[in-house]
């Protein structure tokens, strides 16, 4: 077997292990490993209690990933977030040492994200884009992979605070993790309330994970895929009757990223158009800011792609 061939098939039961502790929501796990063959930042919508924070730690088991766990509150401060320069007594002199706050780390939880202030939320921007943390004068590099996985409440739930546009633009998918079915709802009690977890082993390790991703980086995107997808990210700023704000630029990097992981999970060495149509919606919903009017007829971000991806294909079968 080839290298690529192994990676696949090591990806393949990964995906198997997380399920073991996770019930249903099979698209959410693909996504979710999707997103950490691409080295993005996933933002995890759904209300309360549907196994989001578990998600994520199960995730950092199976690939033996450090996992931190920030809470997110009102009275959260940004040093809470990136730690804080201390100062120190030695031998009669005192000296100032950086100490190191829980984003330091392989993959770290902002659970509930959008329950902090602005301030707060923004302390994440810089480890989420450039993987660094500068307190004071000093920058400090962030041990790869690192990846931010948050979980958001959604906005009409009380006492939360809107992501500004910056921040979400740094995550590279949304995804909206809805309620289970009843035979979900089932699996999940009978899971959380046996006497007997399912044990969940480590399959991969953060290296190996860094070597996926190399050979993912290496599979061609065609000319007309390409030129496709940057006319996906164009129409987001084409005039339309709903769409307040188009996707930025890195929405055709994350659209470019994530279509060459589906390609690799699917067994595949090359991006089709396909790739390109499923990913599209983590990639763009969070990034295409409706107007007043979509907002009043209830049009959500979903339903604007989908008619921007209709549009497309005409043109492409045409």
């Amino acid at each position: 077997m080839s290298d690529i061939e192994i990676f696949q098939q090591k990806i393949k039961e990964c995906e198997g292990e997380i399920g073991k502790g996770i019930i249903g929501q099979r698209e959410i796990i693909r996504q979710v490993m999707l997103a950490l063959l691409s080295g993005g930042n996933v933002l995890l919508e759904g209300m309360p209690g549907l196994g989001k924070t578990m998600l994520v730690r199960t995730v950092g088991q199976v690939f033996r990933l450090s996992f931190k766990r920030i809470q997110f509150t009102p009275d959260l401060m940004p040093s809470d977030v990136t730690g804080t320069n201390i100062m120190v007594k030695e031998e009669g002199k005192s000296s100032f040492r950086f100490e190191r706050g829980p984003v330091f780390a392989n993959l770290v939880l902002a659970d509930e994200i959008n329950r902090a202030t602005p301030k707060t939320q923004s302390a994440l921007l810089e480890a989420m884009q450039e993987h660094t943390v500068t307190v004071g004068n000093e920058c400090h590099r962030l041990e790869e992979p690192f990846l931010v996985l948050a979980t958001q409440n959604p906005i009409e739930q009380e006492g939360t605070y809107p992501l500004p546009e910056a921040q979400l633009d740094r995550f590279m998918f949304k995804i909206l993790v809805k309620f289970p079915s009843k035979e979900e709802l089932k699996g999940i009690v009978n899971l959380t309330e046996g006497q007997n977890p399912p044990e969940i082993r480590c399959l991969m390790s953060g290296s190996e994970l860094l070597e996926a991703r190399r050979l993912i980086s290496q599979i061609p995107v065609a000319d007309a895929v390409m030129n496709y997808i940057l006319e996906l990210v164009m129409a987001t700023h084409e005039e339309d009757p709903y769409i307040r704000e188009g996707a930025s630029p890195r929405a055709a990097q994350a659209l470019i990223r994530a279509s060459r992981a589906r390609a690799f999970m699917e067994g595949r060495f090359n991006v089709s158009f396909e790739d390109v149509k499923n990913m599209a919606y983590p990639v763009l919903r969070h990034r295409v800011l409706l107007n007043f009017d979509a907002i009043s007829e209830g049009m959500a971000e979903d339903e604007i792609i989908r008619r921007i991806i209709e549009a497309k294909e005409k043109n492409l079968y045409a």
